[in-house]
C-alpha cells in the first residue's frame, strides 16, 4: 500500500495508520556489555531499518532458534512478514508472542493491523477491541478506533460503528475519516440520507478525482448506479492512472449492466495494477457467465489467492469445478465457505447439488432442508424481496481502500 506525500483520499488516513507497527529497537544494551545475541538483534534490527526485511528476517530466525521466547525478536519477525505482505506469517509469529506475554498490548495492536491487512477483519476487530478496552488513554486509541470502525463497516456491524463515531465526529465534525466511516456506517444501516449528508458536507468542495472516487463509490452503495457513473467517469478524467479507479468504473458498469465496457474497465485497471482484487474477481465472474471457463478460472484463483478468506472467489470457483464435472474439487471449497458464512444460500444451493452427484443424497437433502429454511427467514425479513443472487453486488464495498466486498 503506497502512501503518497499529501492526503486527498480519506482512506489514505487508514493507510497511514497501518503504518504504524510498532518495531522493537535492538542496541538497548550497553555496547560494553552486548551479548552476541543483542549485537545479532542490533544487526536485524538495522537490516529492517534500512529495507532489508528478506535480511531481517534470516536475522530475528536465526536468534529465535535458540531463544524462541525472545517476544521483541519474535514481535519484529513478524513486522517484517507483514511489510512483505506476509501476512498470515506474521500473525503467526504476533500469536506465538503473545502466548508468552498475554499482556503485551504494542504486540496486541501489531497483530490487529496484521489481521487487518489481511483482510481478516472479524479477527482485527477483537483484537481492537481488546487493546482499547486495556489502553483506552493510549496514544494509538484514536488510530486503534478507527481501524476498528473500518473494520465493522466491512463486517456490517453497522450499529457499532455508528455508535463508537458519532461522538468523535460531533467533537470533530471536519474530520475526513470519521466522516466517511459514519457516512457509511449510516448508509449500511439504512439511514441513506444522513450519512449521504456527512459525506457530502466534508467532501463536496474537493474537485480531486480521489474525493470523486470516494463518492461514486458511496453513491453505488447507495444504488444510485448513474449519478456513481458520473463521479468516477470525472475521476478518470482528473487522474486515468488513479489506482482502483478503473475497477471502479468496471464495478459501476456492471451494476448498470453493461458487461462489455466492465470487462475492458477490469482488464485495464490489472493491466497496470495486477493484485487488484475487485478486477481480478469480477473480471472472472463476466468471464464464467460468458462460459469461458479457462480463462475465468485463472482471475479467480487470483482473487482467492489475494483474499484467502473471502467467500465469493471460493464460491465461484467452485462453480466452475462443478460445471466442468469435478464435484470432488468443488466439495471443500463450498464447505469452507459456509463454514464462515452459514447464511450463504447460495452455496447451500450448490453444495447440495455438489452432494448429490457425490452420492451422498443424505448431504444433500439435509443441505436442501436448510436452504428452505434460510429462504423463509429471508423472506420473513425483507418480503417480496428476491433470493439467491449469484455474484456479489458490485454495489456492495464500502471502502475503495483495499477493494474489499461484503455480503448484502
Amino acid at each position: 500500500m503506497a502512501i503518497v506525500n499529501r492526503l486527498q483520499k480519506v482512506v489514505l488516513t487508514i493507510l497511514l495508520l497501518l503504518n504504524g507497527v510498532v518495531l522493537f529497537a535492538g542496541g538497548a544494551v550497553a555496547q560494553n556489555t552486548q551479548t552476541d545475541i543483542d549485537r545479532a538483534f542490533d544487526q536485524a534490527t538495522q537490516l529492517h531499518q534500512a529495507g532489508d526485511l528478506e535480511g531481517a528476517i534470516r536475522g530475528y530466525t536465526s536468534i529465535l532458534a535458540k531463544y524462541p521466547d525472545r517476544i521483541d525478536v519474535r514481535s519484529n519477525l513478524g513486522a517484517a512478514y507483514s511489510g512483505l505482505g506476509r501476512y498470515e506469517e506474521a500473525i503467526e509469529q504476533y500469536k506465538r508472542a503473545l502466548a508468552v506475554d498475554s499482556r503485551n498490548d504494542t504486540i496486541r495492536f501489531n497483530l490487529s493491523l496484521a489481521y487487518y491487512k489481511a483482510a481478516w477483519f472479524s479477527e482485527a476487530s477483537v483484537e481492537l477491541t481488546r487493546f482499547l478496552a486495556a489502553n483506552p488513554k493510549s496514544p494509538q486509541s484514536l488510530n486503534a478506533t478507527v481501524i476498528l470502525a473500518d473494520c465493522q463497516v466491512r463486517i456490517g456491524d453497522y450499529k457499532k460503528v455508528i455508535e463508537l463515531l458519532s461522538p468523535i465526529a460531533d467533537a470533530d465534525s471536519a474530520n475526513r475519516t470519521v466522516a466517511y466511516l459514519l457516512g457509511s456506517a449510516l448508509i449500511g444501516d439504512n439511514q441513506i440520507a444522513k450519512g449521504q449528508e456527512i459525506i457530502d458536507r466534508v467532501f463536496r468542495d474537493d474537485d480531486s478525482a480521489e474525493a470523486r472516487l470516494l463518492m461514486g463509490s458511496m453513491l453505488l452503495l447507495a444504488d444510485e448506479a448513474q449519478n456513481a457513473l458520473k463521479e468516477v467517469q470525472r475521476a478518470i478524467e482528473l487522474n486515468p492512472k488513479l489506482s482502483s479507479v478503473q475497477a471502479w468504473y468496471g464495478r459501476v458498469l456492471m451494476r448498470l449492466g453493461d458487461t462489455e465496457k466492465a470487462r475492458i474497465a477490469f482488464k485495464t485497471e490489472l493491466a497496470s495494477n495486477p493484485n487488484d482484487f475487485d478486477a481480478n474477481l469480477y473480471l472472472g465472474i463476466i468471464l464464467r457467465q460468458d462460459k469461458q471457463l479457462d480463462e475465468a478460472l485463472t482471475y479467480l484463483a487470483k482473487a482467492s489467492r489475494l483474499r484467502p478468506r473471502e467467500q465469493y472467489p471460493r464460491y465461484h470457483l467452485a462453480a466452475i469445478y462443478a460445471s466442468a464435472g469435478k464435484p470432488e474439487e468443488a466439495r471443500p471449497l463450498l464447505e469452507g465457505v459456509l463454514k464462515e458464512h452459514e447464511d450463504f444460500v447460495e452455496a447451500r444451493v450448490l453444495l447440495a447439488s455438489v452432494y448429490y452427484r457425490l452420492n451422498r443424497k443424505e448431504d444433500g437433502d439435509r443441505e436442501k432442508a436448510i436452504v428452505e429454511k434460510l429462504n423463509v427467514q429471508q423472506q420473513n425479513k425483507q418480503p417480496g424481496a428476491q433470493v439467491g443472487s449469484q455474484s456479489p453486488n458490485p454495489k456492495s464495498s464500502p471502502t475503495p481502500a483495499d477493494n474489499t466486498k461484503q455480503p448484502e
